[in-house]
């Protein structure tokens, strides 16, 4: 049997996130394809999205703008939801420089990279769970 996505705190919603979280499922009930949240730093956006995936039980993509994000959103996601498939991921490489050409002194620089093998291994999991499961 598939296992349900289930939020895991003591805590509930506060201040404005109510009412964010409110018109984020009726946004979603109208079929909206498209939201925003907005909010400045420390006003509980992660928390928002977390109720509102709990009360959906949609699998959900989080797309952050930078590695950094990714990780924290990764992480506090893990613990919202403990009993479920929270994945990340990211580019596996710790260093990339793609190849280059310099006209003006006709020198070519070859491609390098570094490739983080946990980064990869997590990559393999997400891939793997979202074929196999739903509470991803």
């Amino acid at each position: 049997m598939a296992r349900e996505l289930e939020l895991v705190t003591d805590l509930s919603p506060k201040g404005d996130q109510p009412a964010a979280i409110s018109a984020l499922l009726e946004g979603l009930s109208r079929g909206e394809r498209h939201q925003v949240l907005l909010g400045i730093t420390g006003s509980g956006k992660t928390f928002s999205i977390a109720n509102v995936i709990d009360t959906t039980k949609r699998p959900t993509l989080i797309i952050a703008p930078n590695k950094t994000l990714a990780a924290q959103l990764y992480s506090e996601m893990r613990e919202l939801f403990p009993n479920n498939a929270v994945e990340y991921f990211v580019s596996y490489y710790d260093y990339y420089q793609p190849e280059a050409y310099i006209p003006s002194s006709d020198t070519y620089i070859e491609k390098d990279a570094i490739v983080n093998d946990k980064v990869d291994r997590m990559r393999h999991s997400a891939t793997r769970s979202l074929l196999a499961r739903r509470d991803v």
